[in-house]
């Protein structure tokens, strides 16, 4: 048998960079072959393609995703200039989670599997020379734009493997085939199963959050404060097994809706589940999926269920025994985490691939608890949020954000195949409430703490966020025009045909409710995440609120519903997150796109004018709006359009335009400009002005 335990994530200290090159240097090779050794057991090449759960990719998206991962971001860091593959570079960038700006394509939008396999190889080949060759200044922090993105790279490839492992348990047991380098364990009990029984904590602070300062890569929403009083509480032994879950089943569980919050009704009404997703019954007697196989039903493994079905369980169980069951908080699970001594890294229960499936509840003991970590992940009953003090990390601004929405439940602990940072008691994923991943629960008994204080969005408090949603949606000053509504009056006579267009660089939306008015398909793109979810929360819930900077500390909470918009219409608008310099190749045929305020924020806004050409229906608009104040914090000085442009002169910039855009557009008016406001306070003002060009694809 191959063994199966991989290394710990690295630590981030050391007093010699030799070994500490050498150390991450064989962390990202383990990764890396890691996460193709799984794909081995895949029955055809056809499989490949396939789309086990219809609203993820299929499993050639996630093949090219985690290579692809770390040349964009290392593009992104500007530690490399030279893409390896623009094409699969942007088929692969983005989907993790079913986000409405996920965007599922078919089989004949994807290479073949030779192609990734070659693809996979080159990177590999590239991050093995830029590890031999890049100063490493230790610590490393995540200000490295090579180190810590590397880290990020191979923690990221680590999620995947756990993730993708998911998708294969959701294949037709035709698809795969056993490989022996992904045993599971033969520790199984398919008759009895250990009885669960409360056993009760004292109440105790628990802390939560951590410092840039500690051992190890973490993720942005990992850093914070935030403390908590946790009350006297009974958790159970162990976590609830296959048995202990089948009593649900077997007493019609999925068929009462008492047992069901209204949310998780509805999702069961819709999946019309009679029982867990991973078992399968066959001639009444139930048998379980495993990665590989199918086994009967292990009584004495942890069932794997998602966040409603636990919580059912939860209702059910205190109907029957009239006592109040539920979920513990994150906050509860540290405090049994504490309790039994588990430290940073989790080295002593099922996970980081001592098995390649669960094992009995009772196996992996922590005094007197079991499971506290590994085996499945545990659902908890808080929804993810931001410790005070979080930022998001500029190279992956889409990993947290989107899931501080009130609709991501936390899971904690690890499952059999957690590595890498999953493997950290401060690590911290959520999830839909009706995903499936290799979770399932401990139930706790008593008062029920919260374990956070923030209530509000994070694009409420999200400085950033909060002024791109002033200038899009609040009111204007000196009597200047909103400048989103401007832009798109200005253009329209210029547009004959009002079918598809592209808002490039959308920011948080407000182009894009504007041309729903007048096109029948609108677009909004950008590459932020944090951008794009208050569109899409606007276009879904007919409402946004954000927190205007008055004076000082003093702030005002603003709400904008759809309906002042104006005769807006949503259901005309789609948003995605997008590279401008590396557009997928679907994203085409456009009557207009518009660049408002975008092209002096590209790492390379050349290639993004050459290639308008292939986007754009001859004929069509291509607008340009940019104050042009070129920063080498985004765009290195060699890729600026005509060079450094002076003060009060724009002229530079203007043939660069022209350079770039000969031979298949037309300046069609001459260049004007629009003033706008951008505000720090109410008091305090930034006027600045962009230069607009209009152009023709002939």
């Amino acid at each position: 048998m191959t063994s199966q335990s991989l290394s710990y994530t690295p630590s981030l200290y050391g007093s010699d960079s030799d070994k500490k090159r050498q150390e991450i240097e064989a962390y990202f090779l383990e990764t890396f072959e890691r996460f193709e050794l799984l794909f081995e057991p895949l029955a055809s090449r056809d499989v490949f393609y396939k789309q086990p759960q219809p609203t993820r990719h299929p499993l050639i998206f996630y093949y090219g995703h985690t290579a692809v991962f770390y040349v964009n971001k290392l593009i992104l860091s500007k530690v490399m200039t030279q893409r390896i593959d623009p094409h699969m570079e942007s088929v692969f960038a983005i989907g993790v989670d079913e986000m409405s700006w996920d965007e599922i394509h078919s089989r004949e939008s994807f290479p073949t599997v030779d192609a990734v396999k070659a693809y996979r190889q080159k990177v590999k080949a590239l991050v093995l020379e830029l590890i031999q060759t890049h100063t490493l200044k230790l610590p490393i922090t995540w200000e490295d734009p090579f180190w810590w993105v590397l880290l990020m790279g191979c923690e990221h490839e680590r999620i995947h493997l756990e993730t993708s492992s998911v998708l294969h348990r959701q294949l037709d047991i035709e698809d795969v085939r056993l490989h022996e380098a992904w045993p599971r364990s033969l520790s199984t009990n398919t008759n009895s199963f250990p009885q669960n029984e409360l056993l009760a904590l004292p109440a105790a602070q628990v802390v939560l959050g951590k410092e840039h300062d500690e051992d190890f890569y973490s993720w942005d929403n990992e850093y914070g404060h935030q403390v908590v009083e946790v009350a006297l509480i009974a958790y159970g032994k162990f976590l609830v097994s296959n048995g202990e879950f089948l009593s649900f089943v077997q007493e019609d569980g999925y068929e009462n809706q008492a047992f069901w919050s209204e949310s998780g009704w509805t999702w069961l009404t819709q999946d019309g589940r009679k029982y867990p997703y991973f078992w399968h019954k066959k001639e009444e007697v139930f048998y379980l999926r495993t990665m590989l196989e199918h086994i009967v039903l292990p009584l004495d493994w942890p069932v794997e269920v998602n966040f409603h079905e636990a919580q059912a369980f939860c209702r059910y169980k205190s109907y029957k025994e009239q006592k109040a069951y539920r979920l513990p908080t994150e906050a509860e699970w540290y405090r049994l985490a504490n309790a039994c001594d588990v430290g940073e890294l989790f080295t002593q229960g099922n996970s980081n691939l001592k098995h390649a499936s669960s094992t009995p509840v009772d196996h992996y003991a922590f005094g007197e608890f079991f499971d506290v970590t590994g085996n499945v992940w545990q659902w908890c009953d808080t929804s993810i949020d931001a410790f005070v003090g979080f930022k998001p990390h500029p190279m992956y601004d889409d990993f947290s954000v989107p899931t501080f929405d009130g609709e991501h439940s936390m899971i904690k602990g690890g499952s059999w195949i957690s590595t890498g940072n999953e493997c950290l008691k401060s690590s911290r994923y959520a999830f839909r409430p009706h995903f499936m991943q290799h979770a399932g629960f401990r139930y706790v008994v008593g008062e029920k703490q919260e374990s956070h204080t923030q209530t509000t969005s994070v694009y409420e408090t999200d400085v950033q966020v909060a002024q791109y949603c002033d200038f899009h949606y609040g009111p204007t000053h000196f009597g200047e025009p909103n400048f989103s509504v401007a832009l798109v009056e200005k253009v329209l006579d210029k547009v004959s045909h009002k079918g598809r267009v592209l808002d490039l660089g959308c920011a948080v939306g407000r182009a894009s409710f504007e041309l729903s008015k007048h096109f029948k398909e609108v677009t909004g793109a950008d590459f932020s995440a944090r951008f794009i979810q208050v569109g899409t929360r606007l276009k879904t819930t007919g409402a946004i609120h954000y927190t205007r900077v008055i004076e000082g500390d003093i702030t005002k909470l603003v709400s904008v519903r759809l309906e002042d918009l104006g005769a807006v219409n949503p259901q005309r608008i789609e948003f995605i997150q997008a590279d401008a310099c590396n557009l997928k190749p679907h994203l085409k045929g456009y009557d207009l796109v518009m660049a408002l305020n975008l092209i002096d924020r590209l790492y390379e806004p050349l290639r993004f004018l050459q290639a308008m050409k292939s986007r754009i229906n001859p004929g069509g608009i291509l607008l340009i709006a940019s104050p042009y104040t070129w920063l080498e914090a985004y765009t290195q000085k060699i890729f600026w359009l005509g060079g450094t442009i002076h003060e009060g002169t724009t002229q530079t910039t203007l043939e660069g335009l022209r350079a770039a855009l000969k031979d298949s557009f037309e300046l069609i008016e001459p260049p004007f400009d629009m003033p706008f406001v951008i505000r720090e306070t109410q008091r305090k003002f930034q006027h600045t002005v962009s230069q607009v060009t209009l152009w023709k694809r002939l």
